[in-house]
């Protein structure tokens, strides 16, 4: 079993940062990707970040790429989703979330996909 705790979500204006950070424990070495999901109320939950634990490579969703970036502190067993340039269209829950499947490039962000969640961290970007 893996724990997922996400740290760090808050408001902030349209222009600013935040940065998220989740803290795995348990069986973490059984994790092959990480990825940080959003969900506004009302719509699909979506994948914004992915991690590939095997070599910390990364990818990213259209409508954060260049403005967030997922990293990770092996040390810790934590990642983090920093966001900058955040947008009001930004506001969401976001959520991480790890598996220990084998991904392809059309299942890296189904949702199915992930065995374990996180509680969510509420991130809102006034204008």
């Amino acid at each position: 079993q893996v724990q997922l705790v996400e740290s760090g979500g808050g408001s902030v204006q349209a222009g600013g940062s935040l940065r998220l950070s989740c803290a795995a424990s348990g069986y973490t070495s059984s994790i092959s990707y990480m990825a940080w999901f959003r969900q506004v109320p009302g719509k699909e939950r979506e994948g914004v970040a992915l991690l590939y634990t095997g070599d910390g490579s990364t990818y990213y969703a259209d409508s954060v790429k260049g403005r967030f970036t997922f990293s990770r502190d092996n040390a810790k067993n934590t990642v983090y989703l920093q966001m900058n340039s955040l947008k009001p269209e930004d506001t969401a829950m976001y959520y991480c979330a790890a598996t220990n499947s084998r991904l392809t490039v059309g299942s890296r962000f189904l949702i199915g996909q992930y065995n374990y969640w996180g509680q969510g961290t509420q991130v809102t970007v006034s204008s």
